[in-house]
Formats: C-alpha cells, structure tokens, sequence
C-alpha cells in the first residue's frame, strides 16, 4: 500500500487553498491541443465558454500564456509578455473574463523548469536574459545546461537553459510572476509543466505563496513493461508519482499517468489489469484519489503528437471509467470538440450522471467484476457502471440505465 500522510482530507475549512481539493468535485477540460496555436485560439475558446461551462466543467486549462520562442508555448522567453500565438493579452484577458462569468476557472500552464534566453553569456551559450522582464543573469541556469548556477535538482529539460530554482532571487521572480497572474491576469488554478525536472519542495513554495485555487503537476514518467508488454502491477510507479505529491505539502494534484497506461491496455480485452491485488483501482487513484487528476490523452500523448495515444476506437469506454470513478476527471479538448457531436454528447451525459449522483474525488468504490472482457463497479453506493462487451447488469431492483453506449454501461439508484 502507498504511504501519505492525509492531513488536508479530514479540514472542513473552506477559505484557504485546500478547499477546492477537500471538496473534490471537479472536472476539468484540457482547451487546447498541439495544433492550437494556427487557429486563433483565444477567440475559439471565447465562442466555447457557455457550452463549456453548461457541460459541467468547473475548470478549463489553457495553454502557457506568455511569450515563447517555440508558438506551442513551452519555450518561453519573457513571462511577463502575454502577446502570444494563441493571440493578444487582450484577447486572453478577454476570454478570463468571460470565463469568470460563466464560472469557469482558468487554469494557466506553469512553464517554470526552463527559460530560453535573449543573449549570449558565459560559455557562449544563450544564458542571459538582457532586454525583458525579469532580465536574470547566467546565475539563473544551472550548470548542467550551461549556467553558472547549482546542479538541478530533478531532471534535465535538454537542449534549453534549465532555470535554477535554488537562487533565492529566481524564487523570488517567479513568486511574483505567479501572483501576478493569479491576482491581476485572473487564472485562478495551476498546472506544472514538466515537474520532474526541479524539486517538488519548490512547487510547494511556488503554490503557498500564490495560492492557486486548484494545481495539478506532470509528473511523467514510464510505465514498468516486460517483454511481453505493460506489467500487471504498477505500484513503483504510482508511488512515485505519490512520493511527488507528498513533497508538494500535498498542496498539488498530479496527472494519473499511472491509470492512463494500464487503461489504455485494459480497453483493448484485459480488463483484468483494472483491480489491483488489493481490490482497489491500480494507478494513482486506487491510492490517493483526491489528488489524482485522472486523463485519456493531452497534447503530449495524443493530438498530432501521438507520443503514447489512448486507441481512438476505445475512447468512450476510457471516459465512461474516469468521469465514473473517484479522482479527477480531465476530458481532452480533440474528444469533445473534434471527433463529433455523439462523442460530445456521450462524455456531457457521463458527467452529468456524475453530477446527480455526487460521484467525488474520494467517492468509495468496490470492483465487482475484472476479467478479459468485463470490468465492473459500484461508486459511491449510488452508482454502478461496467466495460466490455460480455452481458451484465446488476442485481436489484433499486438499479436503473442512466446511460450507455458502444461497450459501456451505466446505472444509478
């Protein structure tokens, strides 16, 4: 069993940054994909915000809003520069402002484990930051990417200057960048790119003092495979993500990658691989639901990207597990705007069916049926739901079809 220590879970206080993890009710969008740069995106999203917000999203994620030398935005230069190729500053304030209203928080991609510089310093290497915001000098990078700062301390984002969360001075720039787009731009939720790559000590620094609403850190990493495939158990590597979790002061979510490569490969005949050997769902979520923001595909794994995509003819079955089950779900923007209104409509009715059975982050559940094909649940004793195409539906009389579709079932009392 993975270890946490859960002491923000049993706080009833509503006022400080815990609050929105302690209620658990969220489902985020992920609003964009690695094309979305070429389609003035920031005007798209504006036109999307009612739908969005009537679906039953209560917190959209964006991408990285500043100024980046790469137009996906994971490249960035000057932070304080919100002109970027999504569009304007003020289209994106415009867009927040709409977001506001139609009470959907903004959540803002958090690109803080490199920096592209402006001009060249020690080394010859563009290390310096002359002539924008926040103008850091080669103290700025580690040294293990060309700076004259300390080693990092997490993984190496190669092939840029990796910054240096160690200098007081940096910490102290990036706190500042942080409550300024909290409190003045408007996004009120964080998502930490690439958070191996420096201390999670930092993350928990980052967030006590801009106090995000709700955050949430990639922590990626492989799955354990074999040389027939994924291996059944997976708790090395949950764990680790869990070990991440813990150091942020359990201030941060973090993706469930963990459920993303076992779900991936139970859709495709294993539906065994969803119970653990403890009877609990096997990723992150089996261990600490409240902090596990549970995924299909992101603009990394799926879009034209496709570094490790979720099989396209499964997708449903994937959502009608995550928006069903305890964690937090995230629906990625191609799913429901690109592959058509069905798939739209299916994934608004699971969340909607979540909604009215008050499924949570830490809803109880208990797996029923885990074999090759046939998985079945009940969550939060309200609602049942199976996968597959084998015949089942469950015992009692109290249980009525809320929704279904191609291989998936769901029923409430």
């Amino acid at each position: 069993m993975g270890y946490y220590n859960n002491v923000f879970d049993g706080c009833n206080d509503q006022t400080d940054i815990g609050a929105v993890m302690r209620d658990g009710r969220e489902v985020i969008l992920q609003a964009y994909n690695w094309e979305s740069h070429k389609h003035d995106w920031y005007r798209n999203l504006d036109s999307k915000v009612p739908d969005i917000a009537k679906s039953g999203f209560t917190s959209a994620w964006l991408p990285p809003p500043s100024q980046s030398l790469a137009p996906e935005g994971y490249l960035p230069q000057d932070l304080y520069s919100l002109n970027s190729a999504y569009g304007s500053e003020h289209l994106l304030k415009s867009l927040l402002g709409k977001m506001k209203q139609y009470k959907v928080r903004a959540m803002a991609d958090i690109v803080i484990n490199h920096r592209v510089g402006t001009t060249r310093g020690h080394g010859g290497m563009y290390n310096r930051y002359d002539g924008i915001s926040l103008p850091w000098n080669e103290h700025a990078v580690t040294s293990c990417t060309g700076g004259l700062g300390k080693r990092s301390t997490g993984d190496n984002f190669n092939g840029v200057p990796n910054v240096d969360h160690t200098q007081h001075f940096v910490r102290k720039d990036i706190i500042g960048w942080l409550r300024w787009l909290r409190n003045t731009v408007g996004f009120q939720d964080f998502r930490f790119d690439f958070a191996r790559g420096y201390s999670a000590q930092y993350v928990k620094e980052y967030i006590g003092a801009a106090k995000p609403l709700f955050s949430v850190g990639e922590c990626w990493d492989s799955c354990n495979y074999n040389g027939h495939g994924l291996d059944y158990n997976q708790d090395s590597h949950r764990q680790r993500i869990i070990n991440w979790i813990d150091a942020t002061g359990q201030l941060s979510a973090a993706f469930d990658f963990t459920t993303k490569g076992i779900l991936q490969e139970a859709v495709k005949g294993q539906y065994w691989r969803l119970c653990d050997a403890q009877g609990k769902p096997p990723g992150v979520m089996g261990w600490w639901p409240s902090r596990a923001v549970t995924f299909l595909d992101n603009h990394d794994t799926g879009s034209t990207q496709a570094h490790w995509p979720f099989p396209s003819h499964h997708i449903m079955e994937g959502y009608a597990y995550i928006l069903t089950h305890p964690g937090i779900p995230c629906v990625f923007y191609d799913h429901f705007y690109d592959w058509g209104s069905s798939i739209h409509d299916q994934i608004v009715k699971l969340i909607d069916v979540r909604r009215r059975q008050d499924i949570h982050s830490r809803s109880t559940i208990r797996v029923l049926e885990a074999k090759s094909n046939l998985y079945a649940a009940i969550v939060g004793e309200k609602l049942c739901m199976k996968l597959g195409d084998a015949s089942w539906c469950p015992s009692g009389r109290e249980w009525t079809l809320a929704t279904s579709g191609h291989r998936y079932a769901v029923w409430h009392k």
